[in-house]
């Protein structure tokens, strides 16, 4: 049985648990959050966790917001979290210094650690400037589809994809070395697009949405299959937020497009989806 379940098994879908983040946890640094209870969670990952310009920034270097799923997650679970996630952050900087200063985030994980969340993997292939270079200004069939130009001079996702994963297996394994008796949960990333983009209102052409959101779906087979390899678990985010995507109506999206509808970093989760994810990670670690 997991050491956290044993621990605090009594915990488990304390929704009404006190979360209050240190805001002046300094540049980047360690966020510890008060909560009742003794379960320790440890959230890791870029900014698909960390929620820049939702809500209240705790780390302007990170813009990492202090309601962000790992937060909503702790909450449920009743558990004390400890986040670190970072907007832009790579595997790189789960062993090393982000901007030269910021603490490792493998620092984060103790003996006493229970829960571990890890969100990343987008970065290392530039999932973001990939996204935005997508953009198009004029419609179909006027200029190229990002996913023409990308084929033409040689499409490198999968290899890449294939580098990323041991890397994230690696940071498993000294996690698990950290803290033998931690739950791991690899989370994934939420889908952005449906089987259609929505152009004009989000200046991506169809065929480059499909083409982008395939990406997703292959970096989340890439870190389930890295879960598998490395002991930990995987958590599905994306199946469940089918239909909430970039071009969902404003009263259920949880994704945001080019220009956001409310307050998020263009292509990132919005309170809603940061709520969702919240949600369903606290039942995936609670089963």
């Amino acid at each position: 049985m997991r050491r956290y379940v044993r621990r605090g098994a009594a915990l488990l879908g304390a929704g009404a648990a006190a979360v209050a983040l240190v805001i002046g946890a300094g540049p980047g640094g360690a966020e510890p959050a008060a909560a009742t209870g003794s379960l320790k969670m440890v959230a890791l990952g870029d900014s698909s966790a960390a929620g820049p310009l939702v809500g209240t920034q705790s780390s302007l270097d990170c813009l990492r917001s202090t309601s962000n799923w790992p937060a909503v997650a702790a909450r449920a679970l009743g558990a004390q979290l400890i986040d670190v996630t970072c907007s832009g952050a790579t595997t790189a900087d789960l062993t090393g210094r982000r901007f030269g200063y910021i603490a490792p985030q493998l620092d984060a994980v103790t003996a006493d650690t229970d829960i571990v969340t890890v969100a990343i993997g987008a970065n290392d292939i530039n999932m973001g400037g990939t996204v935005l270079g997508c953009t198009q200004p004029l419609p179909e069939p006027l200029g190229v589809s990002c996913k023409s130009w990308m084929t033409a001079l040689g499409d490198t996702t999968d290899a890449q994809l294939a580098a990323v994963r041991p890397k994230i297996v690696d940071a498993v394994n000294r996690i698990h070395t950290r803290a033998p008796g931690a739950a791991v949960h690899l989370v994934g990333y939420l889908r952005y697009w449906d089987e259609t983009g929505c152009y004009p209102t989000d200046p991506i052409w169809t065929v480059d949405a499909q083409w982008l959101q395939s990406i997703f779906d292959r970096t989340n087979a890439m870190l389930r299959r890295a879960a598998e390899e490395s002991g930990a678990t995987y958590i599905d985010i994306a199946t469940p937020s089918t239909g909430h995507g970039v071009c969902a109506p404003y009263a259920s999206k949880w994704v945001e497009g080019f220009i956001p509808t409310s307050a998020a970093a263009p292509y990132h989760p919005n309170q809603s989806g940061m709520d969702a994810a919240g949600a369903l990670v606290a039942s995936a670690i609670g089963r």
